[in-house]
């Protein structure tokens, strides 16, 4: 048993530590619940307070934030939980619906730098070109500023969409597509902000990640 917790705290301890190292994330605490038959979530909620006021772990308000930390343990995991905020157009731009939907496993290595990165779901068609299809998850860097025919998505007033960043020689900013029934989009600078660079993208066959 771990030094000061009591038999259940223990317990749940052993079950988040297996959980992870089984599925690569932390459970939710209702499949904690589930695990030990605990009808509410205040019930579990209260093992966990004392989890963390004895330094064994620490959480956040978010789905599946659980973390270990006491120097005692160190779960092996090769996932890292990036925050789904939303969707973002491969088309025409659509409403930038910046509310925190879920949190998402995402392999470890495709993410190097977790703190600033987030999630966005597609929807439309207009990067097809760019092997980016509608429904597809893309791994977003935080980012204000964009490099020449970078690959970012840029917020247009209260929309967003994602497209290469050209900038032509008389300093104009433009939106490519990557499929030709779309036209570019002219970005007033004034009006628009880059919100970050794409640089990874998962897909899920049945169109399901959580």
């Amino acid at each position: 048993m771990a030094k000061g917790l009591t038999k259940r705290q223990d317990e749940i301890l052993q079950y988040i530590l297996t959980y992870v190292q089984t599925e690569g994330f932390p459970p939710s605490i209702r499949e904690i619940g589930k695990g030990f038959d605990i009808g509410s979530l205040r019930g579990v909620t209260v093992h966990l307070d004392a989890l963390e006021r004895k330094g064994y772990i620490n959480r956040s308000n978010t789905p599946r934030s659980i973390k270990v930390i006491h120097p005692s343990f160190q779960p092996v995991s090769n996932v890292v939980m990036l925050p789904l905020l939303g969707n973002i157009a491969a088309g025409e731009p659509i409403f930038a619906d910046n509310h925190e939907n879920d949190i998402l496993p995402v392999p470890a290595a495709l993410v190097r730098y977790p703190g600033e990165s987030f999630l966005l779901k597609v929807k439309g068609d207009s990067m097809i070109g760019e092997g980016i299809n509608e429904d597809d998850i893309l791994i977003i860097r935080k980012q204000e500023t964009a490099k020449h025919l970078e690959l970012v998505a840029v917020r247009l007033e209260n929309e967003a969409t994602v497209k290469r960043y050209s900038i032509e020689k008389n300093g104009r900013v433009q939106l490519m597509p990557s499929n030709p029934s779309y036209a570019p989009i002219p970005v007033e600078t004034e009006h628009s902000g880059v919100i970050g660079k794409v640089v990874g993208l998962l897909r899920s066959y049945d169109g399901h990640f959580a």
